[in-house]
């Protein structure tokens, strides 16, 4: 296969593939098939039963979808890694491989809200209970730590309020009581930021978003140690079966070539347009890990080389103020998901996190005013100027 490279903007491009093994293509072929051929009913038998290496099945494994999950392990600096369907056929399969009846997780403060009703879902079913933690401080995270723990789920910057867990002080803590933990890198990327150096053990992506960057794919990619990767490979990726397809692997594998080209621009968008709203008066709060009056603003110096694309603000009024607001937009679009060239901005309470009761929405942050942006890649005084003659309008 390729040669090893250090640096992320060559890796990203070139990891995991050598286009003399492939015909000499310079650009990885599609395998867009469901089965594999034998040889003869030997070489069957050998490959099922594990004694030589070849592709069997695709939901087993296929050529195309290696190299995106080896490119993939080395921009995380894993050693390993799985490519789904979807974020969630991710964490699911990572959540149901760790844990059985009566066991326990331990969440950050806030999750995707997909994510909750699954956590739900797993408590209602198999009495797999779980707890939110703030996760502020070394006591806290211990004193919520249960002996039945068997894992500790975070995500970071947090959805949608752009809290960070600082995930050096959580790892430290989870090797003490030897249990794993698991980052959703998804609002990151592994340009921004790479939990598995920090200590943490699986790292989660819906890579529909920034992996992708184009809003055309629906998949996830989990990353890790190379024997926790080979247990949620041979159970419940292959058992469950929320496999990817070829072809979303290789329009991942196409958008990731310019992954480091588009964060620069997301950021820096994300930059100007959080100072922006900052000084709007009818800006309630601005919820920005760049913003040097963040609460974690030194975490994320610590822990990510930039502060991201994503931004949430709350608005002076109610929910009604809010949405008269988005409908006021005409450039930025009114959309889940984030990621993509385009701006997006979408009400968290009654859209990607509707499912969590609201008693638990304003533990999380999520009031009826809040609003979350993912900055797209055009010119920055085109989306200022897009919020700016919305807020003049409900203001």
């Amino acid at each position: 296969m390729a040669k090893n490279y250090d640096r992320f903007e060559t890796k990203v491009i070139h990891e995991g593939y050598n286009s003399v093994d492939y015909q000499d293509s310079l650009a990885p072929p599609l395998y867009q098939t469901s089965t594999f051929t034998f040889k003869d009913a030997q070489q069957g038998e050998r490959r099922f039963a594990g004694e030589e290496a070849g592709y069997i099945y695709s939901r087993l494994g296929n050529p195309t979808v290696s190299i995106l999950e080896e490119r993939m392990a080395a921009l995380e600096n894993g050693e390993g890694a799985l490519a789904f369907g979807s974020g969630m056929a991710a964490v699911s399969a990572v959540l149901l491989s760790l844990t059985k009846a009566n066991d326990h997780i331990l969440c950050s403060q806030g999750v995707y809200g997909c994510t909750f009703g699954l956590l739900n879902l797993m408590e209602e079913k198999y009495n797999i209970t779980h707890d939110f933690s703030a996760m502020e401080s070394a006591e806290e995270i211990r004193n919520s730590i249960k002996p039945e723990t068997v894992c500790i789920y975070v995500e970071t910057p947090i959805n949608p309020t752009m809290k960070l867990i600082d995930l050096e002080m959580v790892a430290s803590i989870a090797k003490e009581k030897g249990i794993p933990v698991i980052v959703d890198n998804t609002f990151s990327s592994p340009y921004l930021q790479k939990p598995l150096d920090l200590g943490c053990d699986i790292i989660i992506h819906s890579a529909t978003k920034y992996i992708c960057g184009h809003g055309d794919v629906i998949a996830g990619i989990v990353a890790g140690k190379k024997d926790l990767m080979d247990h949620i490979r041979m159970t419940t990726q292959k058992d469950i079966g929320g496999v990817i397809s070829p072809f979303d692997a290789w329009l991942l594998l196409r958008g990731l070539k310019t992954l480091p080209v588009r964060m620069d621009r997301h950021c820096e968008n994300a930059e100007k347009i959080a100072a922006f709203l900052k000084e709007q008066p009818g800006v309630d709060k601005l919820y920005y890990p760049g913003d040097p009056d963040n609460p974690n603003y030194e975490t994320m110096k610590k822990q990510m080389s930039k502060p991201g694309g994503l931004i949430a603000f709350t608005l002076k009024g109610t929910k009604e103020t809010a949405q008269r607001f988005m409908n006021e937009l005409k450039l930025i679009k009114i959309a889940v998901s984030l990621g993509d060239a385009e701006t997006l901005i979408q009400h968290p309470a009654t859209m990607t996190h509707a499912v969590v009761p609201e008693a638990s929405r304003e533990k999380m942050g999520i009031t009826d005013t809040l609003l979350r942006v993912s900055v797209g890649l055009e010119a920055w005084e085109d989306i200022r100027d897009d919020i700016m003659q919305a807020l003049n309008k409900v203001q």
